[in-house]
Formats: structure tokens, C-alpha cells, sequence
């Protein structure tokens, strides 16, 4: 009886698991420049750029599963001295000098051409990983997706170990599809 019942129970899931269409999984590269709003060592740290891969998972539904890795690296710095409230001067682990992120969210898609999505995940600062959270406006230049632009706030919590400060930045995006 026991076969019986795991065997049509087995078959049910293979029938199901067959039946289901074939996700749609679609992939951008992205070149994106950041220009930090608000941190500890803004000056520091004003402005980067860097690359990502984003990817959507879904078929023809308007909520879609979306995944992004990004890199970006800050090479501006205004080489000015600064100071905790101690005395005692910052050191390299305040900087930023580069952030590596892997969020994932999902992403509502009102009409073919505009898209809105929010986004959590790790992110990797001075090898410390902090939580951060991005949500993001983006538009498909054409019908057939092949181009898209994104805007996107990043923020990074606790970033700055003694005071407790976030890390902020909007993200300008351009991707060209991949697959």
C-alpha cells in the first residue's frame, strides 16, 4: 500500500513538475555611476562607478523574482583630514573604497516599457558585510527589452561602527541584455 500511494503521489509531482511552463529567465549587464548622499566620509568617498549583472525570473506575470550582483569602485577622495569625536583620525576601514552587492527582491512590471523594484541583500564594505536595501525605477528603451536605464537609491545600514551612520547613494544604471 505504502508503494502505492508514494508511487501515484511521485507521478502527480513528475505530471505537475512537467506541466509547468519553462521561466522566462532574462539577464542585463549594467555600467553604473553612484554619487553618495549621505555618509561619514562623504568627502572621501563622493562618487563611484562600477558594473553589475541583473536578472529577472518570471513569465508573462507583472511580479517578477530579480537578482543583482554589482561591484563599483570610489576613486575620487578629497585627501582632507578628518577627525572622530575623540581626536583620534579616521582610518582606511572608514573609506570606501569600493562595495561589492548581492541583492535580491522582487520587481512589479506595470507596462512593457517601466518597472519598479525593491531589493535586499549583503553588502561588502572594508571585508565587513552589512545588510542593504535598494529600491529602483527602471525603463526599457525599446519593446524589445534589449536596452534598459535604472534609477536607484542604495542604502547601506550601520556602516560606520562608532556612530551607528548609514551609508547612501543614488545609482544611475544603463544594461544591455544579455539573454
Amino acid at each position: 500500500m505504502q508503494k502505492t500511494i508514494v508511487t501515484i503521489l511521485l507521478s502527480f509531482i513528475l505530471v505537475q513538475t512537467i506541466a509547468q511552463p519553462k521561466q522566462k529567465v532574462t539577464t542585463f549587464l549594467l555600467g553604473q555611476v553612484n554619487l553618495t548622499t549621505h555618509d561619514r566620509t562623504t568627502g572621501n568617498n563622493p562618487w563611484g562607478a562600477g558594473l553589475g549583472i541583473q536578472t529577472f525570473f518570471g513569465s508573462k506575470t507583472k511580479f517578477k523574482a530579480v537578482v543583482e550582483l554589482t561591484g563599483d569602485v570610489y576613486l575620487a577622495n578629497d585627501k582632507v583630514l578628518r577627525l572622530n569625536t575623540d581626536g583620534t583620525s579616521f582610518t582606511p576601514v572608514d573609506d570606501v573604497p569600493g562595495m561589492v552587492n548581492l541583492f535580491a527582491g522582487a520587481s512589479y512590471h506595470p507596462d512593457q516599457h517601466i518597472y519598479l523594484s525593491l531589493m535586499t541583500g549583503p553588502s561588502f564594505i572594508n571585508g565587513s558585510m552589512l545588510v542593504g536595501v535598494k529600491p529602483s525605477v527602471g525603463f526599457y528603451f525599446s519593446k524589445t527589452h534589449r536596452c534598459m536605464g535604472k534609477l536607484s537609491y542604495i542604502n547601506i545600514f550601520n556602516r560606520d561602527k562608532t556612530t551607528k551612520e548609514d551609508f547612501g547613494s543614488l545609482s544611475l544604471a544603463i544594461g544591455i541584455r544579455l539573454f
